[in-house]
């Protein structure tokens, strides 16, 4: 669990938003995540800001 709690701090720290807000924003986007990952056969691609693209799998 500590790379879960250093992961919140670091979230909250970046967003300034409390634990609570920052848990909840990120289960939509998990939820999302898990819907889009759905739609692609498992995997994700992910267009980087210089145009490239990367192909994320989860497990």
């Amino acid at each position: 669990m500590p790379r879960a709690v250093d992961a919140l701090g670091s979230a909250c720290a970046r967003s300034r938003d409390t634990k609570t807000d920052t848990i909840n924003r990120a289960l939509v986007v998990f939820d999302l995540v898990l819907d889009l990952t759905e739609r692609g056969g498992g995997s994700l691609t992910v267009r980087n800001p210089d145009g490239g693209t990367e192909r994320v799998h989860l497990l």
